[in-house]
């Protein structure tokens, strides 16, 4: 028996009246998701523990078995795992995105958030723009790395886990009340504006009429994450193709295999086709049980509130990774139970996450339904299933319950 997890991240949403009252999910032309719906089971899971914050972070540790309220210790460090960051115990590791503020103000602290990705800037872009931060704000207990597009990675020596705002949560608003509390940090990131605004790679995306990457934004702190393998816990090897620093990490942390994908960037136009057949490939061709296939276009779309865009991403999951993947562990003739859900919703209308029940779609190669339902967040809450604790629901898809 092979086991899959396709996560949409992002992926739930709310009705919108542009779209007649259906959410991007329910509106999308998405036929596999609805065949593998309409013989197998969907409900609502939720993958967020109450109390803690919505983010890709608790709620896939969650997926994957691991209670975010026991294991959790911080974002970035898990990010800091994937791109092999060494992490001491008193270490604090920080998200170092690069984002776009506005530029017509006189003070930093009037300075609006713009975009948190800078446009989804490139990695070699960001490299070279992570360089002139590093040689100008590097010190004694602060380090920097490269990680992807505009996701990076700074470590506080002997620092301090302190609350931080995260910049997706403050699309549109003026940053002065958002800036950290610690002078270091603060002070950092107003010498970053300094550094980037006028850097030659920022002048030409202006140019190109892209987002420039201007300033550095700090948050995510955490200590060193200690999580336990995989394997040991549900007795499956398993393996992650994802293009985010944050999911690598936590395959590293879990002692899961890491495919990297060439052309997986996080992005609408990342290498879908690859992610299917590296996916079909490490279940049929190598000794694995269990992949878990991540896909961070939904999410991205709904922090840049494009309903388009968000629509093309799902529907790109499901022709391009659901259905190759489904019929390419068919065709080998697998045997296989596939979840598919969201981590959590990014709803349009708000640009960030929230902590709503998402919707799951369980499907069971052996023992086929006939409920003939559609997999969306309507059909699935009217289901009245309900998985209350996402760490949960990896022994449901396991049947290990």
């Amino acid at each position: 028996m092979k086991y899959v997890v396709i996560l949409g991240d992002g992926m739930a949403d709310l009705p919108l009246e542009s779209l007649g009252g259906m959410t991007p999910l329910e509106y999308a032309k998405t036929p596999k998701m609805d065949e593998l719906a309409a013989k197998g089971e969907i409900g609502m899971v939720h993958t967020i523990p109450d109390g803690m914050k919505p983010g890709s972070d608790t709620a896939n540790l969650s997926v994957l078995g691991y209670d975010p309220r026991k294991y959790y210790s911080g974002r970035s460090p898990l990010e800091a795992l994937s791109i092999g960051v060494p992490m001491k115990d008193t270490d604090i590791a920080l998200r170092c995105n690069f984002v776009t503020l506005s530029e017509e103000e006189a003070c930093y602290e009037e300075r609006t958030m713009i975009d948190h990705s800078s446009g989804e800037i490139s990695t070699e872009e960001s490299a070279q723009l992570l360089e002139a931060v590093k040689r100008e704000l590097a010190a004694d207990g602060f380090r920097f790395y490269v990680g992807t597009s505009y996701r990076h990675c700074l470590i506080w020596e002997n620092g301090e886990v302190t609350e931080l705002v995260q910049p997706h949560d403050i699309l549109g608003q003026k940053i002065g009340d958002k800036l950290p509390e610690q002078k270091a940090l603060c002070d950092m990131m107003k010498r970053s504006y300094d550094i980037l605004v006028g850097h030659p790679i920022n002048e030409a995306r202006r140019k190109r009429g892209l987002n420039p990457a201007n300033s550095c934004w700090f948050w995510g702190a955490g200590t060193k994450p200690a999580l336990s393998p995989f394997d040991g816990r549900t007795g499956k090897r398993g393996a992650m193709i994802s293009a985010v620093d944050l999911l690598k990490g936590i395959a590293v942390g879990t002692s899961m295999k890491v495919i990297n994908v060439e052309g997986a960037n996080g992005g609408l136009d990342t290498n879908y086709e690859g992610k299917a057949q590296a996916a079909v490939g490490v279940l049929t061709k190598e000794d694995y049980d269990f992949v878990y296939v991540h896909l961070e276009g939904p999410d991205e779309m709904g922090h840049q509130g494009s309903v388009e865009k968000k629509i093309q991403a799902i529907e790109n999951l499901d022709a391009r990774i659901i259905a190759p993947i489904a019929e390419g562990l068919a065709e080998a003739g697998e045997d296989f139970r596939m979840v598919i859900l969201p981590d959590h919703p990014t709803p349009i209308s708000l640009r960030t996450h929230t902590s709503d029940d998402v919707p799951y779609l369980l499907y069971d190669s052996r023992a086929e339904r006939s409920e003939g339902r559609h997999y969306n967040e309507r059909e699935a809450a009217q289901t009245g299933r309900v998985i209350a604790e996402g760490h949960r629901l990896i022994d449901y898809l396991l049947e290990a319950e």
